[in-house]
């Protein structure tokens, strides 16, 4: 079958059904729920997937899916996945929409309502159209994304493609940067790794008026994150870029008392695993160092954090100009690498992936920051969004 009218039919049974795409979206959007609790969320998507008529396997990781069409040309073993995440953050929405979030203090605030409607539109797509293919196109809707240990790292522990090996996977994201209607690549470390850092610095507290009689915390505390900074720019390969940050520092005590507990809390973010792992030995050995000088003591806590995010420069090189065929050129841009992380990292690193990004933003370039109370997307988005996901998976599994 020609790539041309593959294209045809796709544009075509998206446009069909792009306002049930859109009305998924909607509702997603309106009943957004946090990181493992997506149970409301993965149960719409079933009972999706039951009146498509599409098989699948649900509460891997927690409440993710794996769903799937087999093509019903030639016998083959090839498949390819889709990923979509499914939780929401805990933003308080100021939208002023007749779909706005019904939970207080939770929000689709990062896209994945317009991810997870788009792979459902993808998969109603490729489910029309499995007469047209041989292989198998696999879906993967998946928890926790916005939270540790991550929902997809949990989907791969309890074998999400254990009956599927997947060719190579692909994810979207939505991108505030670019208008509806366009997409970006990019390869190599696309995403950095990210470990939270959790301290408490412990000692005997007093009165700030006798200093000789107690450990001051809050020096210990603060000469600890000073220490820290000397892991960026005297301990990491200056090659490979690297950000160490605290953001939370709490003494609580008072003008005329050092407490006896100082809680901290910061993110190593890294572009490279191999300098990530060298960095989670140095900086607990700082941390203990410092604080013994000052004759206090700690405790630290270091949970699994993300691995970087790799695109993998053939894969990526293979759907960016899939995407060039069904966009053409003006359609297709390129995103830049940033020190954002994503769990998509834990698939990049047992599997070949892309990680593009989708425009979101209308014409006046308008749709809020992600992660904002005023996050909204154009739903234009969702039209090429959906579509492309489709004719990635048509393309890749032609004969």
């Amino acid at each position: 079958m020609k790539v041309a009218s593959i294209a045809v039919m796709i544009r075509k049974e998206t446009e069909k059904i792009f306002p049930e795409i859109v009305r998924h979206y909607r509702y997603l959007h309106q009943h957004p729920e946090l990181s493992y609790k997506e149970e409301n969320t993965a149960r719409y998507i079933t009972e999706f997937l039951d009146v498509e008529g599409i098989p699948y396997r649900k509460n891997i990781g927690g409440y993710g899916i794996l769903a799937w069409v087999k093509g019903e040309k030639a016998n083959n073993e090839k498949a390819v996945a889709f990923v979509a995440d499914m939780d929401a953050l805990p933003v308080h929405e100021k939208n002023s929409v007749p779909y706005k979030s019904l939970t207080e203090g939770v929000m689709h605030a990062c896209g994945h309502d317009s991810h997870t409607a788009s792979l459902m539109g993808a998969a109603k797509v490729v489910n029309s159209l499995r007469s047209r293919f041989a292989g198998t196109a696999l879906f993967v809707f998946q928890p926790g994304e916005e939270q540790s240990p991550g929902g997809a790292g949990l989907m791969l522990k309890e074998g999400v493609f254990r009956n599927f090996e997947p060719d190579f996977i692909v994810k979207q994201h939505a991108y505030v940067d670019l208008p509806a209607g366009m997409v970006a690549f990019q390869t190599g470390t696309v995403m950095a790794s990210a470990d939270e850092i959790h301290i408490k610095v412990k000692g005997q507290g007093g009165h700030g008026a006798l200093p000789h009689e107690l450990n001051d915390t809050v020096l210990a505390a603060s000469n600890i994150i000073i220490a820290l900074q000397q892991v960026v720019s005297r301990r990491r390969d200056p090659f490979q870029p690297m950000t160490l940050s605290f953001g939370k520092f709490i003494a609580d005590g008072a003008t005329n008392v050092i407490p006896s507990e100082v809680v901290l809390a910061g993110s190593l973010r890294c572009m490279d695993e191999n300098e990530r792992r060298k960095m989670l030995c140095i900086i607990p050995q700082i941390i203990e160092s410092t604080a013994t000088a000052y004759g206090c003591t700690c405790e630290i806590v270091m949970p699994d954090g993300y691995p970087c995010t790799i695109s993998h420069a053939g894969v990526t090189e293979k759907v960016r100009l899939q995407a060039l065929e069904f966009m053409g050129e003006a359609g297709v841009s390129e995103y830049p690498v940033r020190m954002t992380a994503e769990d998509f990292g834990f698939f990049s690193q047992q599997y070949p992936c892309c990680f593009y990004r989708f425009g979101v933003a209308d014409k006046e370039g308008a749709c809020g920051k992600l992660h904002s109370s005023s996050f909204l997307i154009d739903e234009k988005a969702l039209l090429t969004s959906s579509s492309l996901f489709a004719f990635i998976a048509l393309d890749t599994l032609k004969l």
